[in-house]
């Protein structure tokens, strides 16, 4: 089972960047940058507080950072026009001399889109969109030239030129929905991602399986990819919006082996309970002996 850190893009650039190499430094195997350009509303929280924007940021890492894989968690796709998505995504895969995955969503985060003036439309309005933009991924960046005539998007007769490093630059797909956006990530996605406690994963990745099964597709060959925030030695905040694992070195560990006796292939760690300066590398290197152990 891969092991990645997920640096807060609310995090200074020179922390976000310690970090990375840091992980680099200590045998991770990944960096990943979250798509916001702010806090998300809820009780409590800071909606000023500063976030730099991931595009401008996994660039950054990728001539930075050496031989680690560096990825998007995911790109929001009502930010950006999949072209120039796909331009951005070849542009970094050269950036990072082959290292880059380009995770994509349909997008969902309402103050931003709000402040911004993004539309956010109905779900299956949203959800359509996204497919026709992994339309759009897809030809862009594995053949030589794309004609899409979408309800969406349209492109005649379209190049994106450099092609990535890769040959076939994976793709990610940031999706939790039973009904219908499993069935995507098993028609377009290269790896799978979304936040999880171990069984909530594997009954998940069952879904997927049974959707990948009625479209012929092997359901080994898209990667399962999973979040929770990690507490190494402390207490474990009650109430948050997302799942948490740990308190303590041993049940973190007993939640470690749980994700990888279900077959998990990559454990993605934010940051945002491991503390700060030296405080969080020590974090990130008991995690690393846990996962090595």
């Amino acid at each position: 089972m891969r092991i990645s850190i997920w640096p807060s893009a609310g995090r200074p650039w020179s922390d976000i960047l310690e970090t990375a190499h840091h992980a680099e430094r200590t045998g991770w195997d990944g960096v990943w940058i979250a798509d916001h350009f702010m806090p998300n509303a809820a009780p409590g929280r800071d909606l000023e507080q500063p976030t730099l924007e991931a595009g401008s940021l996994v660039a950054g890492l990728a001539a930075a950072v050496p031989r680690v894989r560096i990825g998007t968690l995911v790109y929001g796709n009502t930010y950006r026009h999949p072209a120039v998505l796909a331009n951005m995504a070849a542009t970094t895969d050269h950036i990072s001399g082959g290292r880059f995955t380009l995770g994509v969503g349909a997008g969902w985060q309402v103050n931003e889109h709000q402040q911004y003036g993004i539309e956010l439309p109905p779900t299956r309005q949203l959800l359509d969109r996204f497919v026709e933009a992994l339309q759009v991924l897809h030809g862009l960046l594995r053949t030589p030239r794309t004609t899409l005539d979408g309800e969406y998007y349209q492109l005649t007769d379209a190049v994106c030129e450099p092609k990535p490093v890769q040959d076939r630059l994976p793709i990610m797909i940031g999706a939790k929905g039973e009904k219908r956006m499993l069935g995507v990530v098993a028609e377009y996605a290269d790896l799978w991602n979304t936040w999880g406690l171990p069984d909530l994963i594997a009954h998940k990745s069952a879904v997927l399986d049974r959707f990948c099964a009625e479209r012929g597709r092997d359901p080994k060959s898209i990667a399962r990819t999973a979040q929770a925030l990690v507490v190494v030695n402390g207490p474990v905040p009650e109430g948050l919006p997302v799942p948490v694992i740990g308190g303590s070195r041993e049940k973190l560990a007993d939640a470690i082996a749980e994700y990888r006796a279900i077959g998990l292939d990559e454990l993605i760690i934010p940051d945002g309970l491991l503390g700060s300066g030296a405080e969080k590398l020590k974090a990130m290197d008991v995690v690393l002996e846990i996962v090595n152990g």
